[in-house]
């Protein structure tokens, strides 16, 4: 039985990991066509480049995992010694040195690269973990809730702060510096999230053959493991429709629903404008989404839950389309239903991520743990790059011009963002995991045998 402190330990790993994530999918896109000065397509260029090499660059990682060997178990290390690359790489992501356009280009190319990579580095072994603290599905469920509980927990106090953080940091000061000082804050905040991680949790499950495979077994393993195919697919999908939806909304408030026209909310003497609120309110009600995913997938199983939230999703997305920028009400209702809906469906994600280790090892009696894992963020990163390419791309095709009024053909295109594009990266996830094999009572059969064998 895994105990509510480790719990809340493995979460705060996904808290530090998220609040950036976050940032990068909400904020990044309009920081380097607003602020760092670049076209949009030519962001939406180096996304996909930057994002599909570091898709391949997981799986690398989660073999090197897999093969590590040290007092601390082979995944935790990673949390100690990245934490404070992770924090200064991410920090240069987000400043902008008095370059040329070419030299912002090249800058830009080289920090978020760099970035990434070190994201892959410290989050691969850290979504590996679920699989190595408990040999027990339900352990795993709940480990799973915490994690999606933490991460969106840090995501609404990134998402909900971020922007006065920058007007706050700004005074006085030029915008620049503004966002590099709140992205500060956040990283330093991050090192001490990934420490706790490291501090309060434990390895436990052990392969049933300690002899490590080769990495060519390894690999046929995995090509061969159809439940993981699977899965790839739907995460893909699922972060196609998560990508674009975040990235855009930003863009959405400023040039569609001008933000600027409406007086900001103050608490606590902080000023928060509308897509701040509407992001964090997202978040919010990703938490319960994620709550309400076990009950929910104990009740019908993780596959229909999946299903059902995925297919709301899509009528919610196509329905926002119509909604008139005076609407704001409608507009936090349906990110509130939306984001329930779409919370629900990532600690199912890596619950199943989990069940094709154990499918994976009773099939071959290779346990690769990382390897498998590292495919869960490589889905991310490739839905991302697809969501945030097709984003910029539009933008430039639509006519999209940096702090400037949006003509009719570019507005159109913003609200396409946050409704019928998104909605065909939830159809296509659902479609993918209407295919998924592994029931609850398939993998009863599974954990039994395998314990059998580690007896």
């Amino acid at each position: 039985m895994i105990g509510i402190r480790e719990k809340i330990g493995y979460g705060f790993g996904d808290m530090a990991s998220s609040m950036f994530w976050k940032l990068f999918g909400s904020y990044l896109m309009i920081f380097y066509t607003d602020v760092f000065g670049m076209p949009a397509a030519v962001v939406g260029t180096m996304f996909l480049i930057t994002r599909v090499w570091d898709s391949a660059f997981d799986p690398i990682i989660g073999i090197i995992a897999d093969r590590t060997q040290s007092r601390w178990g082979k995944f935790r290390p990673y949390l100690l010694y990245l934490a404070i690359p992770f924090a200064v790489i991410g920090v240069l992501t987000f400043t902008t040195p008095d370059f040329g356009d070419g030299g912002k280009v090249i800058y830009a190319y080289f920090t978020y690269s760099l970035m990434m990579m070190v994201y892959s580095a410290i989050n691969v072994p850290y979504a590996s973990l679920l699989g190595v603290m408990s040999p027990e599905p339900k352990d795993r469920n709940m480990l799973s809730t915490y994690r999606m509980t933490f991460a969106y927990i840090g995501s609404f106090i990134a998402l909900l702060l971020f922007m006065p953080m920058v007007n706050r940091f700004s005074m006085g000061h030029d915008e620049q510096h503004g966002w590099m000082m709140s992205v500060i804050v956040i990283a330093v905040l991050c090192v001490l999230l990934f420490y706790g991680c490291f501090a309060w949790t434990t390895e436990r499950v052990k392969p049933i053959k300690e002899q490590q495979n080769s990495l060519k077994s390894d690999l046929q393993d995995l090509l061969h493991n159809r439940p993981w195919w699977i899965l790839l697919g739907a995460g893909v999908a699922a972060l196609v429709f998560n990508s674009i939806r975040d990235g855009a909304t930003v863009y959405y408030f400023k040039y569609y629903v001008v933000e600027e026209e409406y007086a900001s909310i103050s608490l606590f003497g902080i000023s928060f404008v509308l897509s701040g609120l509407y992001l964090a309110v997202g978040q919010a009600a990703n938490i319960v989404g994620v709550v309400l995913a076990a009950p929910l997938s104990n009740r019908i199983g993780k596959k229909k839950t999946y299903m059902w939230a995925m297919s709301i999703a899509t009528v919610l997305s196509v329905i926002f389309y119509w909604f008139d920028k005076e609407q704001l009400m409608l507009m936090f209702i349906f990110q509130v239903l939306i984001s329930i809906c779409a919370g629900s469906i990532f600690p199912l994600l890596w619950s199943m991520y989990a069940d094709c280790a154990d499918y994976s090892e009773l099939k071959t009696g290779n346990r690769a743990t990382g390897l498998i894992f590292s495919s869960s963020s490589m889905s991310q990163k490739f839905g991302w790059a697809i969501g945030s390419a097709v984003t910029g791309w539009l933008l430039a095709f639509y006519g999209f011009e940096a702090n400037a009024v949006q003509g009719e053909e570019a507005i159109h295109g913003i609200r396409m963002f946050l409704s019928w594009l998104p909605a065909m990266g939830t159809v296509l996830s659902v479609i993918f995991i209407s295919l998924y094999p592994l029931s609850e009572k398939e993998m009863r059969k599974i954990t039994n045998q395998l314990n059998d064998k580690r007896k």
